[in-house]
């Protein structure tokens, strides 16, 4: 690829991103035009100004730096609330994800290569899978109590059925030509599988990975409403509790940003280590 195509991707890229902002930024100032008319009740909706001075209070540190004792600079500047929220909630995606991904896969990939496994599983795949996550809620806070256990079971079970279906959809689906191709050059089972359906398979996997990191993040915050005391979905809870509105669409906004940016890590990450597949551009 030259510099001058560079450049026009480069330009497209931003031309793309303008034309995306436009709708929500005449969304936003058609909501303060409302709110500074006074034409809704600003504890129902709050005007956009009022919301970002809120997150910006949300984002900053409760006390003073020379009033603060417990570390350095970098620990006061990230000592607010937003922050620590962020983060804790983060963890616990990371974690379920992790424990719910790291079951399906191996799970999913047993059940696509054999017959005899899917035979077994899938029944009970099958009755499980359309339970949402929120109905174990009760039987979560039974079986683990309070804290971050219930929640990183719930996010893990979120996680676990996108992956493990997508998994078991791309062993199940490779290309017929490919096996023929490799039989013909003698290969055995175990190389059939690891070099022929195994690198076939990643492009449903990995579409399983995107959608079941954004199925971990919404059941943490539901998760977070009921058996922890820190997280976004915890302070959007203790924000309706006070009738804090202008709060609430602070929490709501972060984590839309937040789903966002997930979205598009996954999307680059997914073209980087798929740039061999056909059909991608490179």
């Amino acid at each position: 690829m030259t510099a001058r195509d560079r450049r026009s991707q480069f330009r497209e890229r931003w031309r793309e991103m303008a034309i995306g902002a436009v709708v929500p930024v005449a969304a936003v100032l058609l909501w303060q035009w409302v709110a500074m008319n006074g034409w809704v009740n600003p504890q129902v909706l709050p005007a956009p100004l009022d919301v970002w001075h809120k997150w910006v209070a949300y984002l900053l540190p409760l006390v003073p730096f020379e009033a603060y004792t417990e570390g350095g600079w970098w620990k006061w500047a990230l000592s607010g609330e937003l922050p620590i929220d962020i983060y804790t909630s983060m963890l616990r995606v990371v974690v379920g994800f992790a424990i719910g991904a790291g079951l399906a896969l191996p799970l999913g990939l047993a059940m696509g290569a054999s017959r005899l496994v899917y035979a077994w599983m899938n029944p009970l795949v099958q009755i499980l899978r359309p339970i949402p996550p929120i109905a174990y809620i009760p039987l979560a806070i039974l079986w683990f109590g309070l804290g971050n256990p219930p929640a990183v079971f719930l996010i893990a079970l979120g996680a676990f059925f996108p992956v493990l279906m997508n998994t078991i959809a791309g062993v199940r689906h490779v290309d017929g030509i490919y096996l023929r191709a490799a039989r013909n050059l003698g290969a055995g089972a175990v190389t059939m599988f690891l070099r022929v359906i195994l690198p076939a398979a990643v492009p449903y996997i990995l579409s399983g990975v995107r959608i079941g990191i954004g199925t971990a993040f919404i059941v943490v915050i539901v998760s977070e409403m009921i058996a922890v005391n820190n997280g976004l979905g915890f302070r959007i809870l203790e924000a309706r509790e006070y009738f804090w509105s202008d709060k609430i669409i602070a929490g709501m906004i972060t984590i839309g940003m937040l789903g966002l940016a997930i979205d598009v890590a996954m999307n680059r990450l997914n073209n980087h280590l798929l740039r061999w597949h056909r059909g991608l551009e490179q």
